[in-house]
């Protein structure tokens, strides 16, 4: 039997300490603040973001569903509800920025590898948050 889980519910940080949980969110909140630049900034096509995305070998059409993705991703996220979800589908998008990168021949650590470090502070947030996940994915026995 599954009981209704409420957005301020503790059923998500029981017996986490409360040091993981603050930890945690400022985590989650770092990279999704990062996404959500990135989203809106897809939405609102500034000069800037057309540049770059032509940049990286994708077409202008692309920038608008891609921010709408990002934005519908963001809020699968940080809703406690599909934030597991939300980090599935945040991975498969942040794995072709790499791609994408790999592609272009950009550096490795600071173009290559940033969507990997931002899918590890979205990852690594929800854990530290998520016992359910603690559960799932146990660090130690």
């Amino acid at each position: 039997m599954s009981v209704p889980i409420e957005i301020h519910s503790p059923v998500f940080t029981t017996g986490i300490s409360r040091g993981s949980v603050v930890t945690g969110r400022v985590l989650s909140t770092l990279a999704v603040l990062f996404l959500l630049f990135d989203a809106i900034g897809k939405l609102m096509r500034p000069v800037q973001v057309i540049e770059g995305t032509t940049q990286l070998g994708w077409p202008v059409s692309v920038i608008l569903p891609l921010g709408i993705i990002q934005a519908v991703l963001v809020v699968l996220y940080v809703v406690p509800r599909t934030a597991v979800l939300g980090a599935i589908l945040w991975t498969g998008y942040l794995g072709g920025a790499v791609a994408t990168h790999v592609r272009i021949g950009n550096p490795l650590f600071s173009h290559i590898l940033f969507p990997t470090y931002v899918a590890a502070l979205l990852w690594l947030g929800l854990w530290l948050r998520d016992r359910r996940l603690r559960a799932l994915l146990p660090l130690t026995k």
